[in-house]
């Protein structure tokens, strides 16, 4: 019964480690889509997200494709970009509608997520 207890207690504890390592992350593989700021290469709130939306600057996002990973960093290519757009993969700030988030935004500004949740620092 012991044992039970403090195996329980050890997973717990090793899912809420996991759970927040990850708040304010996105981890993004070559292949996969998302819907990123459409603003310009030079936009400051690079805002991502895994659904449609509006970006924390207010305009609508465009649904990109990831090129490249790098440490840190994507390369984005949208169908309506020239080129290629570089995005940070850690944001200063990340939707805060909880566990079951089907958004993941994440943000370098405040402002509003996808999902009309306002974006919460990230600590």
């Amino acid at each position: 019964m012991r044992k039970s207890i403090l195996f329980t207690v050890i997973v717990l504890f090793c899912a809420a480690v996991a759970f927040a390592g990850t708040f304010g992350k996105m981890d993004l593989k070559v292949g996969d889509e998302v819907y990123a700021c459409n603003c310009g290469a030079d936009c400051p709130c690079q805002t991502m997200a895994r659904m449609p939306g509006k970006c924390t600057c207010g305009n609508e996002m465009v649904k990109a494709k990831v090129m490249k990973v790098e440490e840190g960093r994507v390369m984005l290519k949208a169908d309506s970009w020239e080129k290629e757009r570089s995005f940070k993969t850690t944001g200063k700030y990340a939707c805060a509608c909880g566990a079951d988030c089907k958004c993941e935004a994440i943000s370098q500004n405040p402002g509003k997520c996808p999902c009309g949740m306002e974006m919460k620092k990230v600590e």
